[in-house]
């Protein structure tokens, strides 16, 4: 039986032409991060199952890749739970991996620690077009300050790292969790149940505000609680400053220093920003991941219908491996979105050297590595290729492949370039 030469579904073979602005994209990100002080770090593709079923990863822990015990470890006969046949998982975000390792290494690392990883992770999700089971994710994170300092430094890099890659017109939508809870709270919901609303409320975006009642209704809430929810929302939408709005309605649920705090961050982004984008103070913003303990942001593009990363600040998570509450905060970049967005307006990568083939026959080897360097010397840069029967049909491959132009050798030292 022939082996498959697929990939495994869900996942995806990266040709040349795609890996080329993968990696100058990359090369932005990681050059524009260095600049705002992030230093580089690595851990591994794999966790400890306890650590990434801890119900801290909302959705995401339902999606998690299992990997079982080997060895004399597995002991299929006589597994009586999946705990019993699995150790490790495949990381489904670099949150959880980055906040072990700080616990890990905290005494070797500088505070406030400025973090930044680029690396793939694996959710066992049903694959559909711009969504794989193997993606790339880019964060940063800042571990150690409490301050809306690690908020706005987060915000201004990432916008700053969008904004190099040619994006304009987007949006940071904000939040705070504890808005949230003070919403749903004020509104008369049990708080055991606040999960379950803001599951719903996350939907406001595809079902509407009547869908996200119609779905409140059928969890079996009270009429009351639901319309004075909903009022909520349209009360923000009418008012000046929804943030001062909800502020003044929510008195006695809120504290004072979150309208304080959310204010400053947006004040100080749009004062100091760089790239072409506006804050927006989004109530509806949700963001998945139940580790979120206050400010919350999403990167929005509402000109091509797309959320292209997000983050927000997770104070308690450092505690649940050390014993002792760390203030964290942390911003990730979309990288598959990004990149499906360049790719359909069809990047170039700005300012690249030209590329050219240098093609010889067998034994004129040593003249075509001679050509090859004196090209390399004019800034071109260029492989040697032996001379093909079929010119046409080569020559289609090169370009695919991003040369520009071809030279023969014994024929001509001047390139001929493609048009």
């Amino acid at each position: 039986m022939a082996l498959s030469k697929k990939p495994v579904n869900g996942m995806k073979d990266i040709l040349p032409a795609e890996m080329e602005i993968r990696d100058y994209v990359t090369s932005v990100i990681k050059d524009t991060y260095r600049s705002f002080g992030f230093t580089p770090i690595e851990t591994p593709c794999m966790e400890n199952i306890a650590n990434l079923s801890n119900k801290q990863g909302g959705e995401n822990e339902k999606l998690i890749f299992k990997v079982m015990k080997r060895g004399e470890k597995l002991k299929i006969a006589e597994a009586k739970e999946e705990a019993d046949l699995v150790d490790f998982g495949m990381r489904y975000d670099l949150t959880v991996p980055l906040v072990r390792f700080y616990a890990n290494n905290a005494n070797d690392l500088p505070s406030p620690f400025k973090a930044l990883q680029m690396g793939s992770v694996w959710r066992a999700d049903r694959p559909q077009r711009g969504r794989y089971r193997q993606f790339m994710q880019c964060d940063i994170d800042i571990i150690g300050e409490p301050s809306n300092l690690a908020e706005i430094e987060l915000i201004l890099a990432t916008t700053t790292t969008i904004g190099r890659l040619g994006f304009k017109n987007f949006e940071i939508r904000i939040n705070e969790r504890r808005i949230l809870k003070a919403m749903a709270a004020y509104s008369g919901f049990p708080e055991e149940e606040f999960d379950t609303v803001f599951i719903i409320l996350d939907k406001m975006d595809k079902i509407g505000l009547d869908g996200v009642a119609e779905e409140l209704a059928k969890e079996g809430y009270a009429k009351e609680s639901i319309d004075k929810y909903l009022a909520l929302f349209e009360g923000v939408s009418k008012a000046q400053n929804g943030i001062k709005y909800l502020a003044d309605t929510l008195q006695g649920f809120l504290e004072p220093e979150v309208e304080q705090n959310l204010q400053e961050i947006i004040d100080s982004v749009e004062t100091a920003k760089t790239a072409d984008f506006k804050m927006v103070f989004d109530p509806t913003l949700v963001r998945g991941m139940s580790y979120y303990t206050g400010t919350i942001f999403e990167i929005a593009m509402p000109e091509l219908g797309a959320a292209c990363g997000g983050g927000g600040r997770y104070d308690k998570m450092v505690g649940k491996f050390t014993g002792n509450d760390v203030p964290a905060c942390g911003f990730s970049i979309g990288f598959e979105r990004i990149f499906q967005i360049l790719d359909e307006q069809g990047f170039t990568i700005p300012g690249q050297a030209k590329r050219a083939a240098v093609l010889c026959d067998a034994d004129q080897g040593a003249q075509g590595i001679e050509m090859t360097d004196k090209l390399r010397a004019q800034g071109i840069e260029a492989g040697v290729f032996p001379r093909p029967k079929k010119m046409g049909k080569f020559l289609n491959r090169l370009q695919e492949q991003g040369y520009n132009g071809f030279v023969v050798v014994g024929e001509s030292e001047e390139v001929k370039w493609f048009e």
